[in-house]
């Protein structure tokens, strides 16, 4: 993370200039640029394989993600 003093070196001479509409219509661009970016790598990448159901597993909720364990009376904790 940079300092108040290495962020204000590292700012570019061009936004010391720019009115901040000027600026925010930038970062707005630039948001959906990336977004835009993001949206086409994903579309890129493959469906995933759907899993195999769970043979002889617990019923309800899966038990490790949503709290403690609970099986016969016993109570785990993670």
């Amino acid at each position: 993370m940079l300092g108040a003093v290495q962020a204000e070196a590292a700012m570019p001479e061009i936004s010391k200039t720019l009115s901040p509409e000027e600026i925010d219509r930038r970062v707005r661009e630039a948001g959906e640029r990336a977004k835009a970016e993001a949206e086409a790598r994903r579309a890129k990448q493959p469906a995933p394989t759907p899993r195999a159901p769970e043979l002889g597993g617990q019923k309800g909720p899966e038990p490790t993600r949503y709290g403690d364990w609970e099986k016969n009376g016993i109570v785990s904790d993670f």
